[in-house]
């Protein structure tokens, strides 16, 4: 376990936001964790894994814990799939990229995804049609408020669009150590994204070899590599309407794309509201609306936390006068 005092958060934040905490922690064992709750009970705190989907606001007045646990483990195997337990401080792509090595299917699609494999649940981590939560069978946590081991299977984790059980029972209660996943050495890849299908037709094989390679290429032609501009990746969730308020969209819009959900209701992708509203390519100051991807909102060099958040709310605010449609963060703000 390693402790740092009055540390810039400027190397642990994809946005490169400078931010100072007055206390780091770094745990690389479940000793390490259990040690270091004693610190968090009754204090300001917050848990960070790769930065890549956090927004500082400001210097922060209490403990970061960043969990480091290393390491891939094989569980189980049979002839049809492999049960893997990985360390929480793993780089998401690092377990990606060892899946894919060994034909393993399941992740796949969610290559290039930056973040820590203890993030990914959080956040039920999803791209290009696959999202961590559908593959994942078991979170090992130690749960705050008692120091007890958790052990959630799937369901117990409540996964949903971007949304886990880690969002609100677990909010601030748990600091996850393990994460496993179930993959498939038969994989049936998914090619539900167009740009995907279609970039593999050229290929002619569908492997989850390919499927990486082709979603690599994908990224990178679309999204900015955070050590050469600063960013969180999405900024918004891709917001959910009624089956009305479609129709009533349609009939003003109608190259409105859109996605039918179970229950009725429709997807907008938040791109697209954000396009039409004029800011993709624009910026206020040195914060910016990425020129190929306008979910992305970037620092050009000095951006202070609340240049993001002006820019970000600004975006809100027309989207909302424009379609009627209120866009939610989906990078979480971390205020002192």
């Amino acid at each position: 376990m390693n402790f740092y005092d009055n540390i810039s958060l400027r190397p642990f934040n994809t946005f490169g936001i400078e931010a100072k905490a007055r206390t780091l922690i770094e745990c690389y064992s479940t000793f390490d964790i259990a040690q270091s709750l004693e610190y968090l009970r009754g204090k300001e705190f917050c848990i960070l894994g790769g930065g890549s989907n956090v927004l500082f606001e400001g210097d922060y007045d209490g403990i970061v814990l960043r969990p480091r646990l290393a390491g891939i483990t094989l569980l189980h195997e049979t002839s049809d799939y492999v049960d893997l337990r990985v360390g929480a401080g793993v780089q998401w792509d690092t377990f990606v990229e060892y899946a894919v090595q060994r034909g393993y299917g399941g992740v796949e699609n969610l290559s290039g995804v930056p973040g820590t494999v203890g993030a990914a649940p959080v956040q039920n981590i999803g791209a290009y049609g696959v999202e961590a939560g559908s593959c994942i069978s078991r979170v090992e946590a130690l749960q705050i408020s008692t120091g007890k081991n958790l052990q959630l299977s799937r369901e117990q984790c409540h996964f949903g669009y971007r949304d886990s059980v880690f969002k609100h029972e677990l909010k601030r209660d748990a600091v996850i150590t393990y994460v496993s996943f179930r993959l498939a050495k038969h994989p049936v890849v998914n090619t539900s994204y167009g740009p995907v299908r279609e970039a593999l037709l050229k290929v002619g094989d569908s492997s989850v070899s390919n499927v990486r390679h082709v979603i690599l290429s994908i990224r990178e032609s679309k999204l900015p590599a955070p050590d050469e501009l600063g960013n969180a990746g999405s900024f918004f969730k891709n917001p959910e309407v009624s089956a009305s308020k479609h129709a009533s969209l349609l009939e003003q819009y109608p190259t409105l794309p859109a996605f039918s959900l179970p229950g009725g209701n429709f997807k907008v992708p938040a791109a697209w509201l954000i396009e039409q509203c004029g800011w993709k390519g624009k910026s206020m100051g040195m914060a910016g609306v990425h020129e190929n991807q306008p979910l992305v909102l970037v620092n050009r060099g000095g951006a202070s936390a609340c240049d993001i958040l002006a820019l970000a709310y600004s975006i809100i605010r027309d989207v909302k006068a424009k379609f009627g449609i209120e866009l939610r963060m989906e990078v979480n703000i971390v205020r002192s």
